[in-house]
């Protein structure tokens, strides 16, 4: 009918066509680059090892690049950065957590204890003596994370903290070897020391399971 639109493919195509030449990008502005974004800043306070630490961070930045490239606490290890793990296990507010999942801020005025936190060469955690008792090490890559989330794990014991494993929900639970094996099963150890982690854990927690 005269004075409709035309509907037909062919008049569809040539539309077409016509948008996309109009909204085409010239080779030069593709070419020109386009200016990044400033990164977002922001302050944080934190505990670490029982000294206050005031940083200013990207916010991007995870609690373990903070731990490590901010404060040069280089025992806590970065191995997947995917949480699947356990290399970089801290101890934050009594609770372990995989740092490298973490973001930096949202840890504001929290309480942070890396390995090097727990003891030193000269006055070692009772964890750290144990490790060393029973080889619970090899190559030691892992190890940091190993003995803080194994100090970790024996005060939720001690707290009642259930587990998958954990016979009743209303009996505590008790240090033993399947517990250990439960509760440690996101620390990896690729030389294989697990048995040898199992007794130096048994050996702290006074049990000898």
């Amino acid at each position: 009918m005269a004075g409709d639109i035309d509907l037909s493919r062919r008049g569809v195509l040539v539309a077409g066509s016509a948008t996309a030449a109009l909204t085409t990008v010239s080779p030069a502005e593709a070419q020109t680059p386009r200016p990044e974004p400033e990164p977002s800043r922001m302050g944080v306070t934190l505990q670490v090892n029982g000294a206050r630490r005031s940083l200013e961070v990207d916010t991007r930045t995870t609690l373990l690049d903070l731990l490590r490239e901010h404060l040069n606490l280089t025992g806590t290890k970065k191995g997947c950065d995917h949480g699947q793990c356990g290399a970089c296990t801290v101890i934050v507010d009594g609770q372990r957590i995989n740092a490298c999942l973490s973001l930096a801020v949202m840890n504001e005025g929290a309480e942070v204890t890396t390995i090097e936190g727990l003891g030193q060469a000269d006055d070692l955690h009772p964890m750290q003596s144990a490790f060393i008792q029973h080889d619970g090490y090899q190559c030691g890559y892992c190890t940091p994370g190993q003995i803080c989330s194994a100090v970790a794990v024996l005060d939720e014991i001690r707290a009642g903290v259930p587990s998958h494993v954990t016979g009743s929900l209303s009996e505590r639970p008790r240090a033993t070897r399947e517990e250990f094996r439960e509760r440690m099963s996101g620390n990896i150890c690729r030389c294989g020391a697990y048995s040898n982690i199992a007794e130096a854990m048994a050996d702290v927690a006074g049990t000898g399971a």
